[in-house]
C-alpha cells in the first residue's frame, strides 16, 4: 500500500503536466485573412479585424482537444472602402444580419510533426457546412514579459463560397469576375489561463 501511495505521489507532477489547458485566442496578435481569384488573372486579399475564441488543447491525447473561434465579419477590410461596403452588403456577407463567422471542431487529429487537422462546424451567412482546418503549431510554450504563457499556431483552409450562399457574381469573356474557391489563413497566439484553483492562492 505504502509503495503504491509512493508511486502515485511520484507521478502526480507528470499527470498535472499532461492535463489539458485552456487557451484564449488573443485578438490583438492575430489574424484571419481570406484570398479569391479576382477576373481570373489576380487575387484579391482582406482580413477580419477581430477574432476571438478559445482552445482547449490536451499535448498527451489530441484527440480530446477542442477548438471554439468566432471573427467578426463587421471588420472586414481589403484595403478598398467601396469593396468593403459591398463585401458587407447583402450581396455577399449580409453582415447586418449575420455579423459573425463561427467555426466549433468536432474533431482534432496529428497530421504529422508539429502539424494537426481539425474538422469542425463553419457558419457563414446563416449556413453551417464541414470544414476542415490544416494546423501548424501549436508551438512549444513561451513566457512574454508580463508572465502570460503563450503559443503559436497558424492554419487554412479552402472553401467555396457557393456552399455558404455567397454567390453574387458576373461574368466575363474570360471567367467569372469573383473566383468561388476561398483560402483562408489564420496567423495568432494563444494565451494560457491561469487554473482558478491555482489563482485562488
Amino acid at each position: 500500500m505504502k509503495k503504491t501511495l509512493a508511486t502515485l505521489l511520484l507521478a502526480l507532477p507528470v499527470l498535472a503536466l499532461a492535463a489539458p489547458a485552456t487557451w484564449d485566442v488573443d485578438s490583438a496578435h492575430t489574424s484571419s485573412a481570406f484570398a479569391v481569384r479576382h477576373l481570373v488573372i489576380s487575387t484579391v486579399r482582406g482580413e477580419f479585424g477581430k477574432t476571438a475564441g478559445a482552445v482547449t488543447f490536451d499535448d498527451k491525447d489530441v484527440s480530446k482537444s477542442t477548438v471554439d473561434a468566432t471573427i467578426d465579419a463587421t471588420t472586414i477590410d481589403t484595403r478598398e472602402p467601396k469593396r468593403d461596403e459591398h463585401l458587407r452588403s447583402p450581396d455577399f456577407f449580409d453582415t447586418a444580419k449575420y455579423p459573425t463567422i463561427t467555426f466549433k471542431s468536432t474533431q482534432v487529429e496529428k497530421a504529422g510533426e508539429g502539424k494537426l487537422k481539425v474538422t469542425g462546424h463553419l457558419t457563414l451567412h446563416g449556413v453551417t457546412k464541414p470544414v476542415v482546418l490544416d494546423v501548424a503549431g501549436p508551438t512549444a510554450e513561451v513566457k512574454d514579459p508580463w508572465g502570460n504563457v503563450r503559443r503559436g499556431f497558424s492554419a487554412t483552409a479552402r472553401i467555396n463560397r457557393q456552399d455558404f450562399g455567397l454567390a453574387f457574381s458576373k461574368t466575363i469573356e474570360a471567367g467569372p469576375v469573383v473566383g468561388d474557391e476561398v483560402t483562408i489563413s489564420l496567423d495568432g497566439e494563444l494565451i494560457k489561463k491561469a487554473d482558478p484553483k491555482t489563482a485562488a492562492k
